[in-house]
């Protein structure tokens, strides 16, 4: 990263008395007689047991048999123990509990399609439908610790199937809707899956969709599937296999809405999410009853602030871990979630505004590269509906660009509504660093760790720096850690151990500075280095952003004999733009007078996109692979693997 590199500026948002007052983070360090957010970091670093058993009452996680000790550390900082002896079963605490409460008849989750058909279930109606496809899953056989796939869009059937798999004691494998037949295959078999929840298809921008076609194919090859469940969402004409296959609506509606919740041990296995790089096969990160949902629900309440009454919609699938987590956070919580199957600009710029308006979002989630997309529609789109329901926005996936960011806060928001930024993993069940709304806001910036994460900077020489960049790391253990690698512990170990002693290396370049405010400045294995000189992606695109014709731009290093590397940026242009020398020169100039001549790029592309995850990371890997004709890698987890090939082309 260079070391020119120059921290967030100014404060921009500070919060009034109202967010302060009204703050789950002020109830609790109200609770627990601390002062302030710099008391809180402190004790629940340094005590994590407490912290971890203060948030489990304030959340009020019930359980079915008592824990006899919070965390076990005997093993290793790498591999705790949690709610030791303790039996919970998170569908419980998601759902069963509130049945007989008020909160049964409040809206649990509002779905809306890209068709406009909408739904609102409350949390009685969502028990009864968990119950039922319970039922159903048990009389076809499945039951504790059976894997189950969801392969699946964003209905509210997807919900459904995802606290039913929990209820009866199963392992939730979570999906990506858009996958092809090889990354469900790898995922399916890899957790040895029983049986699997799919859709005849989907739309997106008004065309149909198939899935099940897709889920065929890989059946084929998983030889532990022996079951398949089929949501009929679009009304396709699917092949269904006598024996195997099932229609949603044949077997799930018929069933009892009564169902005994299966008793889990806190630490049995809840669900395992795979995350895939550019090499080797799909990590399963394992996540238990007691961890992911607990983590998701601390960061929604003290980070994003949702309250009983209030509806949170952020934007994602359920195969990405904010899917899973907006659902156990938002119920765990007794809120209100909003999803929606469908194009956020389909069929006019201003859906997502539209869909703020009619549900009353009051947090809305969404990434920093859907916001440079919405840039370019200008003003209108948001103008033309009343989304004075909005308490606060909120972002993650990939790091900001100053400029997108100040104009959702200034344009959309009008510098009251805070961006509440989130950095994490699905390794980390949430966030290592986030905005709250006690703390004041720079653009792009977090106002500091989760609490109860022990996160720092160090150095090369894994020392704690202040105002400098290096690696993001944690050094206490926290609820929400993945239960390592499924099947592979070694694997777990060498990714996030193994370089200094008891130190948890995220893999991300970040920097604290001296108002407190921390940044990520992308991942630390993008870094390019030239004649000596580190530099962060993020800090040349941000650069590139800036012009009014760039929407987005992703930076490579690539091979040079005697600097090391040089500098390759590829830039995708606001519609219309002209691509032109004229052009090309004048961002090459910007970057120079940023930089320094020793930075110049040695050629800036244009491309119509670039490869991204679902979850809207820019892949560099993959587009230096691509520059430099080499095998790209697993590009399953790409939303558009098009994209790739541009790259190619764009020599």
């Amino acid at each position: 990263m260079s070391e020119q590199f120059e921290f967030g500026g100014e404060i921009v948002w500070r919060p009034n008395e109202d967010y302060i007052e009204n703050a789950n983070l002020t109830a609790f360090m109200r609770q627990h007689n601390i002062a302030d957010f710099t008391e809180l970091m402190q004790r629940s670093t340094e005590d994590v047991a407490w912290f971890t058993e203060a948030v489990l009452k304030f959340l009020d996680i019930q359980f079915q048999q008592p824990y006899s000790k919070v965390v076990d550390l005997s093993k290793g900082i790498m591999w705790p123990q949690w709610c030791v002896d303790g039996k919970m079963n998170i569908a419980h605490n998601c759902v069963d509990k509130y049945i007989g409460t008020q909160t049964e008849n409040q809206p649990a989750l509002i779905w809306e399609g890209e068709e406009g058909q909408t739904v609102t279930m409350t949390y009685a109606e969502l028990y009864r439908q968990v119950n039922q496809t319970a039922n159903a899953l048990r009389n076809l056989g499945l039951g504790k610790g059976d894997a189950i796939g969801i392969y699946v869009p964003m209905t509210p059937e997807i919900v459904v199937a995802l606290l039913a798999i929990a209820k009866i004691g199963g392992i939730i494998l979570p999906l990506f809707s858009g996958y092809g037949v090889g990354a469900v295959v790898t995922r399916l078999a890899d957790a040895d899956a029983k049986a699997l929840f799919t859709a005849d298809g989907m739309f997106r921008r008004g065309r149909p969709v198939a899935m099940k076609p897709t889920a065929d194919k890989a059946a084929e090859q998983v030889p532990s599937l022996k079951i398949m469940i089929v949501l009929n969402r679009i009304g396709l004409d699917v092949h269904m296999e006598e024996g195997r296959d099932y229609w949603w609506n044949d077997i799930i509606p018929k069933q009892s809405d009564q169902a005994e919740t299966e008793i889990t041990s806190a630490e049995d296995t809840l669900m395992v999410i795979y995350t895939s790089g550019t090499t080797g096969r799909p990590k399963g990160a394992v996540h238990t009853h007691c961890g992911f949902p607990v983590k998701a629900a601390q960061d929604m309440a003290f980070g994003t602030d949702l309250h009983p009454g209030q509806v949170l919609y952020w934007m994602t699938d359920m195969g990405w871990m904010m899917g899973p987590w907006l659902v156990f956070g938002a119920l765990i919580l007794g809120s209100t979630f909003f999803i929606y199957d469908g194009a956020p600009d389909y069929p006019e710029p201003d859906r997502l505004w539209e869909m703020v308006a009619r549900h009353k979002i009051t947090t809305l989630g969404i990434s920093p590269t859907l916001v440079r997309s919405l840039i370019a529609h200008g003003e209108t789109p948001f103008k033309k509906h009343d989304i004075s329901s909005l308490r606060f926005f909120a972002s993650t996936g990939e790091p900001w660009n100053p400029d997108p960011w100040m104009w959702l806060f200034n344009n959309v928001g009008g510098a009251k509504l805070p961006i509440i930024n989130y950095s994490g993993g699905t390794e980390i069940s949430g966030g290592i660093v986030m905005g709250n709304p006690i703390l004041p806001l720079k653009a792009s910036a977090f106002a500091g760790p989760c609490p109860g994460i022990a996160a720092d900077v160090f150095n090369e020489q894994g020392n704690s720096v202040q105002d400098q960049v290096g690696e993001l790391v944690i050094k206490a253990p926290w609820i929400g850690m993945t239960r390592g690698f499924w099947k592979d512990p070694q694997r777990y170990e060498e990714t996030y151990w193994a370089r200094w002693p008891n130190t948890w290396v995220q893999g991300d370049w970040a920097a604290k500075d001296n108002d407190g405010l921390w940044y990520i400045l992308g991942r630390s294995d993008d870094t390019i280095k030239i004649a000596g000189k580190r530099l962060g992606p993020a800090e040349v695109e941000s650069i590139l952003v800036s012009h009014p014709e760039v929407v987005e731009a992703g930076a490579i290093g690539i091979p040079h004999e005697i600097k090391g590397s040089e500098l390759v940026i590829f830039c995708v242009l606001v519609s219309g733009a002209q691509i032109s020398d004229d052009l090309r020169q004048e961002l090459k100039k910007m970057v120079i007078d940023a930089m320094g001549k020793p930075l110049a790029p040695k050629n800036i592309l244009f491309v119509n996109d670039l490869p991204k995850t679902r979850n809207a990371k820019v892949m560099r890997r993959m587009v230096r692979s691509a520059y430099l004709g080499h095998d790209p890698g697993d590009t399953s987890s790409l939303v558009n693997p098009e994209a790739v090939e541009q790259i190619k082309k764009a020599k």
